[in-house]
């Protein structure tokens, strides 16, 4: 419904819930809330709906005996699942979250099915970051140590039907849903600020092409607006870390969410941490030696990539180098190498650290423990699946990372990127909480304008995975329903 009683004053919409941002999360929280029988206006500053997550690659982390799981014969648990993520997002995962997500997963991945998402029956085996072909499951390092000996190991990376950059295809079902449901998406709609009164959120300010606009919510308003990778302003404020490096997103994780929240009184929380990512293909890592400016070994090379990528640029002395042999780079199929050869190569292994800027007889060190412990089908020092283990004998060749060293290869950047995990402070029933722990009325977030589930750690999925469980829950919340939550604490928050 549209009001505008004077010229001089914004047109007022009204609607009973609010969302802001067309990403998985909104999309999500629009469907629940609209299912309901709620009216519903997402606002999208974009000309399109579908944000980063579009261009994400797709996957939604779910366990716990989906129904994709199940058909393809792989057991798992909710406890083996949330094992696995405490470990994987931590130190500091969210353990309340991480558990009602997790009690959550199987019941999740059915609503996704049933409302668009399509999860084909065929399992990628090897680690990657995005599978080339139309699997609809993959491998996101489970099978890793030390996780493996904490989980017993499960896939769980479910994903559209597409290769590589495949959250276009996700987002374009979810979207389509949404507005058979009968919510009212309007486009190129830039938030500005909330309207609060009586201690109470009622709706959003906006612009759209220069024209004032209010969006009353009679029932609540839902924050779903994107990080803040895009607004080197609040990085330099919460996570200069990241300021220098390449973002990932669609150009649009400015933050206004966050900061029109905090405007309202809201809370934040784990604002510094980052997603990172580097030009490194898992598939040729997987079967070699990942080594920091010691030369040496700092983890397992079978984990999922963004483990080691954000090991090698925060915790390790550059430059980081993949060292290889020709073997090794053989076994990887050509679709997988992207072309690259090894920027170095040598037939003795202190010829290849003096190119590569890496002491020569630590690295010469590190490769004869390496292939000790190879000889026997072992990795005594970090526990690398016998499948990938094996002597490196030379010609040796390496693979720059952009942990330090060149900043290009093969014509392509070497850039570390990443995006923003920190963001206002929710709890599981994704109700925006103040400074002092308590509900902000009529104000609900979910997405990566929230915290979520991680804490120092990443595994792909899970941002897809928590935008749109907890958007859900945002759109029920603001709907009106009040959902019974799995986990106990309704504070979402970890641990001390």
């Amino acid at each position: 419904m549209t009001d505008k009683s004077a010229d001089n004053r914004p047109a007022v919409m009204t609607a009973d819930v609010i969302v802001v941002g067309m990403g998985i999360a909104g999309a999500c929280a629009a469907i629940e809330a609209a299912e309901t029988g709620s009216t519903v206006i997402a606002l999208e500053g974009a000309s399109g709906p579908g944000g980063s997550s579009a261009q994400s690659g797709g996957e939604v982390y779910l366990g716990g005996g989906t129904a994709t799981q199940q058909a393809l014969g792989i057991a798992d648990t909710e406890e083996d699942m949330r094992a696995f993520l405490l470990a994987a997002l931590g130190p500091n995962a969210d353990e309340a979250k991480i558990a009602d997500y997790c009690a959550g997963a199987v019941e999740h991945h059915d609503w996704l099915v049933s409302h668009g998402a399509v999860f084909n029956r065929k399992l990628w085996d090897t680690p990657t970051w995005m599978p080339g072909d139309d699997s609809g499951l993959m491998w996101m390092g489970e099978r890793a140590e030390p996780y493996a000996s904490l989980a017993t190991p499960a896939a769980r990376g479910h994903r559209p039907p597409a290769p590589n950059f495949a959250g276009n295809v996700l987002m374009d079902s979810l979207v389509a849903t949404a507005q058979k449901a009968g919510v009212d998406l309007q486009c190129d709609v830039k938030a500005r600020s909330l309207i609060v009164e009586d201690g109470r959120v009622v709706g959003v300010r906006a612009t759209q092409f220069s024209e004032e606009r209010e969006y009353r919510a009679t029932g609540g308003v839902v924050l779903a607006t994107g990080g803040f990778v895009d607004n080197d302003r609040m990085l330099e404020q919460w996570a200069p870390q990241q300021l220098g490096k390449d973002k990932v997103s669609d150009g649009r994780d400015d933050g206004s969410g966050i900061e029109m929240g905090i405007e309202a009184g809201a809370a934040v929380r784990r604002m510094h941490q980052t997603e990172t990512a580097m030009l490194v293909i898992p598939r040729l890592v997987v079967g070699a030696m990942l080594v920091d400016g010691d030369g040496q070994r700092f983890i397992n090379e079978e984990v999922y990539p963004g483990l080691y990528c954000h090991a090698a640029v925060y915790h390790r002395r550059p430059p980081v180098w993949v060292i290889i042999d020709e073997k090794g780079i053989e076994d990887v199929p050509e679709s997988e190498l992207w072309g690259m050869q090894p920027m170095h190569a040598a037939e003795i292994i202190e010829e290849l650290a003096a190119d590569c800027g890496l002491p020569a007889d630590a690295l010469a060190d590190q490769l004869r423990r390496y292939n000790a412990g190879a000889e026997r089908g072992e990795d005594p020092q970090f526990g690398k699946n016998a499948r990938w283990v094996r002597p490196l004998e030379p010609p040796f060749g390496a693979y720059p990372t952009g942990a330090g060293g060149p900043d290009t290869f093969n014509g392509l950047p070497l850039k570390a990127q990443g995006f923003t995990l920190g963001g206002l402070h929710t709890d599981l029933q994704s109700r925006v909480l103040d400074r002092a722990g308590e509900p902000i009325a009529g104000l609900f977030a979910a997405g990566r304008c929230t915290h979520g589930l991680h804490g120092d750690g990443y595994i792909s999925g899970t941002s897809l995975g928590d935008g749109s469980f907890f958007g859900r829950r945002a759109g029920r919340g603001a709907a009106g329903v009040t959902d019974t939550v799995a986990a106990g604490d309704v504070t979402g928050s970890a641990p001390a």
